[in-house]
């Protein structure tokens, strides 16, 4: 199992605890600054410490560090429910027979699994065959490409994603910055509907369309905070572009 760290010492024990029995633990930490290192040492004597490359460089050197046949990502903020668990035992005693495996992922916010508004069943492609995935190379939702065949897993990874709505709106700063930044490396012009359109796209979609409605006042939140991300990632993406036409 492959971890990527930076200041997790709240989120980090729960992680690595869930994966215990893995025979590999290997976590690569980017410089933190509070206890997530000494709690990842508690684990395993495999931690590496380095700064900071992009999201998709550092799990991927992660990997490269792994002996194993087989590949567990997850994010420090992730579990491996019981039930996971299980099946990651089975695919490892039968070999595959596929070469990569995507399994849902329980998202918990303010203490309650949202089961709505898109949030599940969120399916991740995290167990693979060794020498078999990789991540893409992206600014920000750095996802694994597999070179074989993939199938599903039934048990959940349990994300416990945001710490509370200051977390979210930390957060939302950070990854719209590197997201409008792809958007204008990849040519695509801001519009003024962008503005407007595509966050009320996203709140309806999630509230409406996806019934986040039925996990009440937390689907709400949810949405409007959704919405937010979209809208602010548009107006910094547009900022970009006036700047390079100065």
């Amino acid at each position: 199992m492959v971890v990527v760290t930076l200041n997790e010492e709240d989120r980090l024990r729960a992680c690595l605890e869930s994966a215990a029995w893995a025979d590999e633990l290997i976590v690569v930490d980017a410089l933190s600054h509070d206890k997530t290192v000494p709690i990842a040492r508690e684990f395993t004597d495999r931690v590496i410490v380095r700064p900071w490359p992009g999201f998709a460089a550092q799990k991927n050197l992660a990997i490269g560090e792994a002996s194993g046949d087989w590949i567990l990502s997850l994010d420090a903020d992730e579990m491996v429910s019981p039930e996971l668990r299980g099946e990651i035992a089975r695919v490892l005693a039968e070999g595959g027979p596929h070469d990569g495996y995507r399994t849902p992922r329980r998202n918990i916010f303010w203490d309650r699994w949202i089961r709505h508004g898109g949030l599940w069943p969120d399916w991740q492609l995290r167990l693979f065959r060794r020498g078999c995935g990789t991540f893409v190379d992206r600014a920000v939702h750095e996802s694994v490409d597999v070179t074989g065949s993939v199938d599903r897993c039934r048990g959940a990874l349990v994300h416990r994603s945001y710490r509370d709505v200051a977390d979210f709106l930390a957060r939302a700063d950070r990854y719209s910055t590197l997201a409008a930044e792809e958007w204008v490396k990849r040519g695509r012009r801001v519009r003024a509907t962008d503005f407007v359109l595509r966050p009320a796209g996203r709140f309806l979609s999630m509230y409406i369309l996806k019934l986040g409605c039925l996990d009440g006042v937390r689907g709400l939140l949810l949405a409007c905070l959704y919405a937010y991300y979209v809208f602010i990632r548009s107006v910094k993406a547009w900022e970009r572009q006036g700047e390079s036409r100065r």
